[in-house]
């Protein structure tokens, strides 16, 4: 009992002192500069992969176990599209010809319509690593 006397008048105090304290916080402006530089920088990374290549879309044309055929459709593609760079990987037993490097797959949907015409066997857009140069 006469710790709880003790206690109150303490308490009472100090809930007097808090009801009559105000904080004014004042916020740097150059905070507001950071946040937005680092939210363009967790954009870009999340965009890379560990390696810092860049994820993106590819066009895919042809995957086939002769090399003749992927270098043959693969020169053809270079003749046709020399905007876009053409690519051919081997992952057993089968040659991948793709084409292509795009950050949207919106954007790699278009092109794909415009292979489609020239080659109708299967041409369908893949998730790839891609050459791409970020922005400044």
């Amino acid at each position: 009992m006469k710790r709880f006397l003790l206690l109150l008048p303490i308490i009472l105090i100090s809930v007097h002192l808090k009801a009559n304290d105000t904080i004014i916080v004042r916020k740097d402006p150059r905070f507001d500069l950071l946040s937005d530089k680092q939210a363009e920088i967790n954009k870009r990374t999340s965009m890379m992969t560990s390696s810092g290549l860049y994820k993106g879309f590819r066009i895919q044309v042809l995957s086939t176990t002769s090399r003749d055929q992927a270098n043959q459709i693969k020169s053809d593609l270079l003749n046709r599209f020399l905007e876009e760079k053409t690519y051919l990987q081997y992952h057993s037993p089968y040659f991948k010809v793709r084409i292509g490097n795009f950050i949207n797959k919106e954007d790699a949907e278009k092109f794909r319509l415009k292979l489609n015409k020239s080659y109708p066997q299967g041409v369908y857009v893949v998730e790839d690593v891609i050459e791409y140069t970020a922005p400044e």
